[in-house]
């Protein structure tokens, strides 16, 4: 790394509102240490108790799928580049965004946008049902474990959950996924 500046990107940050930001591979004590910074920083901000616990609990679910994800598919011999992680948290008015993006394999993106999808397209108490019945549903021994973490994200959030996925090669999509709370 050749004497890089940061100040740009300091300006870039606060611009946006971004309040937490990471980018590199996510191990447990990395998601627990930016948890605590997260929940420090939201209790200092005076917002209701329930508002800080659902913006936490999202940052931890997006920040367990991307590393669940990069870790399944390691197991399975297809290891994903553990660095392609990212989450992000910022404030826009008096709602809070919690974003993250990961790498995915091309095989996966039809199977996620469509639950996408289909979260987007229902209620409150859609989701509500949509949980029951998830979590009544035995877990698959191979998969990521996105499905239920999903459903309660978009159960959480002030409007549907908004994504999107960029082709990167033959191989690899980057999947980014934004609730809003």
């Amino acid at each position: 790394m050749k004497g890089t500046d940061l100040f740009d990107l300091q300006g870039l940050l606060s611009q946006q509102k971004l309040l937490i930001c990471f980018s590199g591979p996510f191990s447990h004590s990395v998601i627990e240490e930016l948890g605590k910074a997260v929940r420090n920083h939201l209790e200092h901000e005076r917002i209701e108790k329930s508002a800080v616990m659902d913006v936490f609990s999202v940052y931890v679910e997006q920040a367990q799928n991307v590393r669940n994800y990069a870790l399944s598919r390691e197991a399975m011999g297809r290891p994903v580049p553990s660095s392609s992680g990212i989450v992000v948290i910022g404030k826009d008015g008096d709602r809070y965004a919690v974003s993250s993006g990961n790498l995915v394999e091309a095989e996966d993106v039809p199977a996620l946008t469509a639950l996408l999808d289909r979260l987007r397209g229902l209620d409150k108490a859609g989701l509500k049902a949509a949980y029951k019945e998830q979590s009544r549903k035995p877990r698959d021994p191979g998969g990521t474990g996105a499905g239920l973490g999903l459903i309660d994200m978009a159960r959480k959030a002030s409007q549907p959950l908004e994504y999107s996925v960029r082709p990167i090669d033959d191989r690899y999509y980057f999947f980014s996924l934004e609730v809003r709370i």
